[in-house]
């Protein structure tokens, strides 16, 4: 398929999908600093210079980074994670500014934990952003937000232990100007324990989660409001009270659309859902994995390491 290498299991036959070296989804596309130069840092101010910087770079993470704030990317670049220790600490990443955009970015393999804001804002208009197999630990606020008119993104093979705002796309219910942008793809993920966001929309059509675990969330899975499409299927929900949020709204915001189909729930609610939304499919070819094996596969590949 296009996007994913396949491994092909030896007990029945299945073909799986395994996680890819290109982007997939939405991202499919996305290069990032490909056409630049290689290099290695291990602290904040390094980091903040190439990522900063007006030409393409694939930047190495090597160890721990404490940094104290957002530290900006701009377009063209790769930040990638060396082995399985790098680390962003007390700070996070931010994809563009109102000035100089953050499209065509690949972040990949490092651990994000105790940032100061988000860990992670895909914001400004940002394009073409592939986030893969990174681990998200609790910080003060979002984990991985998508927001002001930001589109064509894909957030695959991730694990999130413990978070709260997992994952916000779309800034608020009064930023209409995110209507016709916030296409993301969501496959593959671990959601270990975390809160809620999982991800909350406002606004994009179509979102396409599928094939991600649920697995032991607190306040809800998924939430479509503001008009969203959110196509949810292939997923695994276990121990989830509230898997999907939509035709109700949810808090103070006004309904969405959501179609799920294909998705398992083990010791969990229903999982909300109405309307019509447009098929991702119609953008981009795909694998989706019977649900049932998807437990198993996340926890084998998502995170960082795993590369």
């Amino acid at each position: 398929m296009h996007g994913f290498l396949a491994a092909v299991l030896a007990a029945g036959g299945l073909v799986m999908a395994a996680p890819a070296s290109t982007a997939d989804g939405f991202a499919t596309g996305t290069t990032g600093g490909a056409a630049g130069p290689t290099v290695t840092v291990t602290n904040a101010t390094d980091l903040a210079r190439y990522a900063g910087a007006n030409t393409p770079y694939t930047i190495l993470i090597s160890g721990r980074i404490t940094a104290s704030d957002m530290i900006t990317v701009v377009a063209n670049k790769s930040i990638l994670g060396v082995g399985s220790t790098a680390e962003i600490t007390g700070g996070g990443l931010q994809l563009g500014t109102t000035t100089r955009p953050g499209n065509n970015v690949i972040i990949r393999n490092i651990r994000f934990s105790d940032a100061d804001d988000d860990s992670i804002s895909v914001t400004n208009g940002a394009h073409h952003v592939w986030i893969d197999h990174n681990e998200f630990l609790p910080g003060y606020d979002g984990s991985l937000d998508i927001k002001r008119k930001s589109t064509n993104v894909t957030v695959s093979w991730n694990r999130f232990r413990g978070t709260d705002k997992t994952m916000l796309l779309g800034h608020s219910d009064n930023y209409r100007e995110d209507v016709g942008y916030l296409k993301v793809t969501y496959h593959h993920n671990w959601f270990e324990g975390s809160n809620q966001r999982h991800p909350r929309v406002r606004f994009g059509e179509p979102v396409h989660v599928y094939n991600n675990y649920y697995d032991d969330i607190g306040l809800y899975g998924i939430a479509s409001t503001e008009n969203a499409g959110v196509v949810a299927e292939g997923n695994y929900f276990e121990n989830v009270a509230f898997p999907c949020h939509s035709t109700g709204g949810y808090a103070e915001s006004n309904p969405g659309r959501l179609v799920q189909r294909a998705n398992v729930f083990v010791n969990s609610g229903p999982c909300e859902a109405g309307g019509t939304v447009a098929e991702p499919s119609g953008y981009y070819s795909y694998q989706l994995d019977p649900a049932s094996s998807v437990p198993s596969l996340v926890t084998a590949g998502a995170g960082v390491g795993r590369i």
